[in-house]
């Protein structure tokens, strides 16, 4: 695909009689088959006690969580490409995200909804070259909801793309966007959601200022926020928000903290979205 710009237990001990080549009341050998039969007895009694403890050791895994190839690693990725449609909007995007210790020098910041897209598919939802690198996850339904920052200055579209793909599609679509550096290009940025009458009506494509995109490793799931500023200026020279949020940014979205407000509301609606999973698997099983 061509994306160039342009388009503590122990193992158990198991103790065995003293084998009983003699009987100790009459001195006598024991007949060889005597011995033989409880021999191999005890042995296959050790074997069913072997694969019991194995079995016993798998299952506890599966209980406790420790092997992603058990059943409830694959239980709570099936979980979470269901949330779209069984979880309320509120609680995928609360009314407001605090965020302490998120803005510029470890300030806190409050994000205010302003906005709640319909949900969709992904028809004119991204950029060409976004929506061709996102194509081999397929797109399942889209959901984007819109913020402001409490001054009303900044406004933040964050997105949940629920894909068709896979746990393995989605590791390497992960590994892809990483290894590519695709979730910084500024020509795989993310398109905000502008409605009319709210403060974000402005919010365009030429508005977008700063960025993140996540593709999870244990969901179907692309998770990303796009920022910009309320008044509707335009910005020549977006940057990704891992950029814009250094201390020593001297371009107008850093120095505005616009990269705070994309990681910011990003990580938080990401990590409620965890939340809510693993309570509807605890639910479920």
């Amino acid at each position: 695909m061509d994306l160039t710009p342009g388009p503590d237990t122990g193992r158990p001990f198991v103790f065995l009689a003293r084998p009983a080549l003699y009987d100790d009341t009459t001195t006598r050998l024991r007949p060889v088959g005597a011995w033989v039969r409880p021999r191999a007895a005890a042995a296959a009694a050790c074997v069913v006690l072997g694969l019991g403890l194995i079995g016993g050791a798998a299952t506890g895994s599966w209980l406790t969580g420790e092997s992603d190839a058990a059943g409830g690693s694959r239980n709570a990725y099936v979980e979470a490409g269901e949330l779209w449609h069984s979880v309320p909007v509120d609680e995928l995007f609360p009314p407001s995200i605090r965020g302490e210790g998120a803005g510029p020098g470890g300030a806190d910041r409050t994000w205010n909804r302003v906005a709640v897209a319909p949900d969709s598919t992904c028809k004119d939802a991204f950029d060409p070259l976004l929506r061709k690198a996102l194509a081999p996850a397929g797109c399942l339904r889209l959901l984007r909801a819109t913020y402001a920052d409490a001054t009303r200055s900044h406004v933040t579209t964050v997105g949940l793309l629920f894909t068709k793909a896979d746990a393995e599609a989605m590791r390497a679509l992960r590994t892809r966007f990483t290894e590519e550096g695709l979730d910084s290009r500024p020509d795989l940025m993310p398109r905000p959601y502008a409605a009319k009458g709210t403060l974000a009506a402005g919010f365009g494509d030429l508005q977008r200022a700063t960025w993140t995109l996540s593709v999870l490793p244990d969901a179907p799931v692309v998770a990303y926020a796009v920022s910009g500023f309320a008044d509707g200026r335009a910005v020549t020279d977006p940057e990704p928000a891992a950029e814009a949020m250094k201390a020593d940014a001297t371009s107008a979205p850093g120095q505005a903290g616009l990269g705070n407000d994309a990681k910011g509301i990003a990580d938080r609606v990401e990590r409620g979205l965890r939340k809510t999973v693993t309570a509807a698997t605890e639910k479920s099983s």
